[in-house]
């Protein structure tokens, strides 16, 4: 279960909330009757709705990534975003993202070669450097080389650059926001566990 609040639908003063909750839920109250017209649990906005200016800036990030006036192309994007979430281990990043390049038409073979793009030959050489950025941002908290970004950019401009970086980062936010407060496909038990078999250390 979501670790916070889900407010019912009269709980709820706010119109742009409202409006989003129509074109997810229908007329549905999702505190009550859980589940997106797309097959989503949908917690991730019930869990929003809580505080309507963090809803609003989500809203307005998802308005600006998905804005025809961004530089950054759409696959890019999507290449990063699908990578940042199994980088960061969020179900519910990795596998909206898949679909969104799945219709994209990208071939389920590269989509499935995200997990492991260094070492698979279906990845442009453009798309192996943003890739690896991407895992400078995310696996090592940003600690960039000065190779690394020369590489980047001679085959992406600055603009492309920052707009990379900050939908990444955004991403890295979302899903550690996901797994917190366990919503979507991120409301799960942690995998790390103690295994009841051996007695301790290997060299004991």
């Amino acid at each position: 279960m979501p670790r916070l609040n889900q407010p019912k639908r009269s709980e709820i003063t706010s119109d742009e909330i409202h409006r989003r909750f129509d074109q997810l839920f229908g007329d549905k109250d999702p505190a009550l009757d859980p589940g997106t017209k797309e097959g989503t649990p949908g917690t991730w906005w019930t869990t929003m709705a809580n505080e309507p200016g963090v809803f609003h800036l989500i809203e307005e990030r998802h308005k600006w990534q998905y804005s025809s006036e961004r530089a950054l192309s759409t696959l890019h994007r999507e290449l990063a975003l699908t990578r940042t979430g199994w980088a960061r281990g969020s179900q519910l990043v990795y596998s909206q993202h898949r679909k969104v390049l799945r219709r994209l038409g990208v071939e389920e073979a590269k989509i499935d070669s995200l997990v492991n793009w260094s070492s698979t030959e279906h990845f442009t050489d453009q798309e192996r450097v943003l890739l690896g950025y991407v895992d400078d941002l995310v696996l090592g908290g940003g600690r960039v080389s000065d190779e690394r970004f020369a590489q980047l950019r001679s085959v992406f401009s600055d603009v492309e650059i920052l707009e990379l970086t900050y939908v990444t980062c955004t991403y890295i936010m979302s899903a550690t926001m996901s797994l917190a407060l366990r919503l979507e496909w991120d409301d799960r038990a942690d995998p790390i566990v103690e295994i009841a078999t051996g007695s301790g250390p290997l060299h004991a």
